[in-house]
């Protein structure tokens, strides 16, 4: 790897984390959380940090790692995530390194030779290598001073991204001639996993923060969208977000290969991931995703959690995921600038029975018990059910992702698809006319028959009955089916009705019910009219406004922009490791005219200033100059 002159090496201990913060990662103050476990870190205690995707959890071992003699072993689970760091740290400035199956053998030695003579202060490195022979034999051999274990949530079982290699870190610890300072870094950790972390790692009495699971930059949609309309749906998202970067999940790889190919079709370009595709296409794919040449990557959840990429806009799943954990995790690669940016979730009934599929259908771990097994697919199928009620819900949907991670939310958050749109309506006649099908109905049907028996057409089974024998035929004829469906599952959400288990769920009354039949209770939902294609916003139209600062130069915005793919381009980088798009819309907004003032915009370090600072300060000068003629 290249490394600038200016590099961070072992030699260069800086004095205080102010000065690392600002020197080197361009920031004038810390965020919340960060500073007590830079702190704790620094005066030798375990840290646990439990916060948000693009709340910034690398800086907390990133910053004592270059305050302190010795090296910082940082623990990855994945190839993707250990090289987009890497990269980072590298523009700006600070010498780091990754150990994993992409080098070479030979590599691999002269990585770690450079590591014994002082050349690294990271270094980054999947969990299987911990306990090699000559992994150990080299960790006994250098000073450790941290062991910082990214994605800490894969060492529980409990947790949605097990990895049984995670269970070996406490291990690899114990065996080093010095036990470091052990640091846990997670975005997604419920009460039950955060356990198991502090208890598997061998955590002693750590310093546990967490900052809270809200993204206030991320607007959270559900959209229904049934079978075929969910192509429709995309489409018009895409549209509205045309020319940004977006990832669009699929449970499935053919789901994968079928949207990518129906994308382009359409003249979107769009490329494609998931672990059926040969290494090599992989990672061409992955590359044209990260260095902006395709906007939109279609993929499973295969692809991800090593994808540091700070400008993508807007997350959709095309498919519903099988729990809150995965699915807040893959909406938040969403706007890790702090950029406004969209997070929508297509749903349609089917995606609840594709999930149980996959569920069922997965490979167990050859180490769990049968008793643990089946504990676990217990689980599975109840954090489904509570993804289903997101899906369904008509309350705010940020306060529900709150309450599920153990969190408060304001009761509408002004800032989700249930908030903002829909209309507050008396649904208690509706509501009763669909109780009393199902009870009419002896509570043998599923939702599909009981749709279709309330509207009085579309199941050759209901020719059979007559309005005798079934009292509530087409009791909702002038119904659209969609929004009986709607009602349904608001019902289902809020415990009027319930499902039965199995591959085929029949609808029952729940337990509140009675409530709605007996005339005592009244009630209320919002409810989503078919959504009409919204006007289409210019892509200036994305940029947030500054109301501090007064609002961004768009123009000159867009001139940064294409300056900044330039510099990308010219020392073979992502866009977004060069300058963040929210460093980008700072510039535009307080237009710097100096080196001392390019150091106070955010983001922008001495390496990046000293890099890149003359080319941007002549942009913004010229752009000034050509607005006075």
């Amino acid at each position: 790897m290249t490394m600038p002159p200016d590099s961070w090496g072992l030699m260069t201990i800086m004095r205080t984390k102010a000065e690392v913060l600002h020197e080197v990662f361009g920031y004038r103050s810390f965020r919340g959380g960060q500073e007590p476990l830079v702190d704790a870190v620094l005066s030798g205690r375990d840290v646990l940090a439990v916060m948000p995707t693009g709340a910034g959890k690398s800086l907390c071992f990133q910053v004592p790692a270059l305050m302190q003699d010795g090296i910082t072993l940082v623990v990855s689970p994945l190839i993707s995530l250990m090289k987009d760091q890497v990269g980072a740290l590298i523009q700006n400035g600070v010498r780091a390194a990754y150990i994993n199956s992409s080098l070479t053998p030979a590599q691999i030695d002269r990585a770690l030779n450079n590591a014994r003579q002082g050349m690294y202060k990271l270094i980054y490195v999947a969990p299987e290598r911990l306990l090699t022979e000559s992994f150990l034999t080299f960790a006994c051999s250098v000073n450790i001073s941290l062991l910082a274990v990214d994605e800490a949530h894969c060492v529980s079982q409990w947790g949605q991204d097990f990895r049984p290699g995670y269970l070996d870190i406490a291990e690899f610890a114990a065996r080093l001639p010095r036990r470091p300072v052990i640091g846990a870094y997670t975005a997604t950790a419920t009460a039950a996993v955060r356990d198991d972390v502090i208890r598997l790692l061998h955590l002693r009495d750590p310093m546990i923060v967490s900052t809270g699971f809200d993204r206030p930059n991320l607007r959270f949609e559900v959209v229904r969208a049934p079978g075929k309309e969910k192509d429709a749906q995309l489409l018009r998202l895409l549209g509205e977000l045309r020319e940004q970067s977006g990832i669009v999940y699929c449970a499935t790889r053919k789901a994968v290969e079928e949207v990518c190919d129906m994308l382009c079709g359409k003249g979107i370009p769009a490329t494609r991931y998931h672990a059926g595709l040969e290494e090599g296409e992989r990672f061409a794919n992955q590359d044209s995703f990260l260095y902006d040449r395709t906007p939109v990557m279609v993929a499973t959840n295969a692809f991800g959690m090593g994808i540091d990429k700070s400008n993508v806009s807007s997350v959709i799943h095309y498919h519903m995921p099988k729990d809150m954990e995965s699915y807040y995790q893959e909406a938040g690669r969403a706007g890790r600038d702090g950029s406004a940016a969209r997070c929508v979730l297509l749903y349609g009934p089917a995606d609840v029975r594709l999930a149980k599929f996959l569920i069922e259908k997965s490979e167990p771990n050859e180490d769990i018990s049968p008793g643990t097994r089946a504990i676990l697919r217990e689980r599975e199928l109840e954090r489904l059910k509570q993804m289903t009620f997101y899906a369904t819900t008509a309350d705010c949907l940020r306060s529900f992702i709150l309450r599920y991670f153990g969190e408060r939310g304001e009761t509408r958050c002004g800032n989700c698809s249930n908030c903002l749109g829909g209309e507050m309506c008396d649904v208690t006649h509706e509501t009763k006319l669909i109780l009393r099908c199902v009870a009419q109905s002896g509570e043998r049907w599923g939702v599909g028959m009981i749709v279709n028996l309330l509207r009085g057409s579309g199941d050759e089974r209901l020719a059979n009955y007559d309005s005798v024998d079934l009292p509530m035929l087409g009791a909702m004829g002038e119904v659209p089916t969609a929004r009986i469906r709607e009602l349904i599952d608001l019902l289902l959400s809020a415990g009027f009705l319930q499902r039965t288990a199995g591959e085929y769920p029949l609808l029952q009354l729940g337990p509140r019910a009675d409530e709605v039949l007996c005339g005592s209770r009244r009630v209320t939902a919002r409810l989503h009219t078919p959504m009409a294609a919204p006007a289409k916003r210019s892509k200036r139209s994305e940029l947030p406004s500054m109301t501090e600062s007064g609002p961004p130069d768009e123009a000159l915005y867009e001139k940064l922009r294409r300056l900044r793919n330039k510099l990308s381009n010219s020392v073979g980088v992502p866009a977004y490791t060069v300058f963040t798009n929210s460093t980008m819309l700072e510039l535009s907004v307080r237009k710097p005219r100096t080196a001392d003032e390019l150091m106070m915009i955010s983001g922008i370090g001495r390496s990046k200033c000293d890099r890149w600072g003359k080319a941007i300060l002549n942009e913004i000068s010229r752009h000034m100059d050509e607005k006075k003629q």
